[in-house]
């Protein structure tokens, strides 16, 4: 189910009852498809866990601002409408990982997104030592991730969102936090779901299987009640941490 304000609501009250305890490192890799759920699962994990939760997207941006030397050469990339190579994208995330706040461990939310992604990953951490303690994978199918991206509406104004099915504005076609006007992003059209997913399915989805052959890989019912699946997720980092 898309997260509403009622919904983090409950959440949070979660995150709060089960503590923010830090004992042993924990380094996590989150995975799941477009409409999972996992942005907002992996941010209230690093609430519970007091580490930091790691987007690419977010620290790409990040290092691009800051004219980072990685971070001017992933602009020359993206000014001219390129994919960002994998080096350069591997030495960003090899930079934040072993920033101060990572010393209790992370959560990469978004990364690696290729088998060779995380073929680079795995190099790096262990000439780094800091191994990954375990890949969790939010599974949803693919229906239910058009229904929920599909039907999403998003206010022009204060970027609220809303959906069709789940979670309705109290005025049709009006955002009830600011009234501004609510619109259907392009990239929600189904069309475009539809084919996220398949490039999820070809390159991303193949690590599913790269890290169950590890050893690593927990997976979660990601259709379940929020708090069901934030639990399931809390209980799976707390064994590893007990371990």
């Amino acid at each position: 189910m898309p997260i509403n304000k009622a919904s983090l609501l409950v959440l949070e009250s979660f995150v709060r009852q089960r503590g923010a305890k830090g004992e042993k490192k924990l380094r996590v890799i989150f995975l799941g498809p477009p409409g999972s759920g996992k942005g907002t699962q992996a941010s209230c994990l690093s609430e519970k866990f007091g580490i930091p939760q790691i987007s690419t997207g977010d620290i790409l941006r990040e290092a691009v601002t800051n004219k980072t030397g990685l971070g001017i050469k992933a602009k020359e990339y993206m000014n001219k409408g390129e994919l960002v190579p994998d080096e350069v994208i591997i030495g960003i995330i090899r930079d934040r990982v072993v920033q101060t706040d990572c010393e209790n461990g992370f959560i990469l939310d978004g990364f690696p997104r290729t088998v060779v992604q995380a073929e680079s990953f795995d190099e790096m951490t262990k000439e780094k030592n800091i191994p990954v303690d375990v890949v969790l994978s939010l599974d949803v199918s693919e229906e239910l991730v058009v229904r929920r991206l599909c039907g999403r509406m998003v206010c022009k104004e204060c970027g609220n969102n809303y959906h069709t099915e789940f979670n309705l504005p109290k005025k049709k076609g009006i955002c009830s936090r600011c009234e501004g006007k609510l619109y259907h992003r392009p990239d929600d059209e189904e069309d475009v779901v539809r084919q996220r997913l398949k490039v999820y399915k070809e390159t991303t989805e193949p690590l599913v299987d790269y890290y169950r052959q590890k050893g690593l890989l927990s997976v979660i019912n990601g259709e379940d009640e929020i708090s069901n699946i934030f639990n399931q997720l809390v209980n799976v980092l707390e064994g590893v941490r007990e371990n």
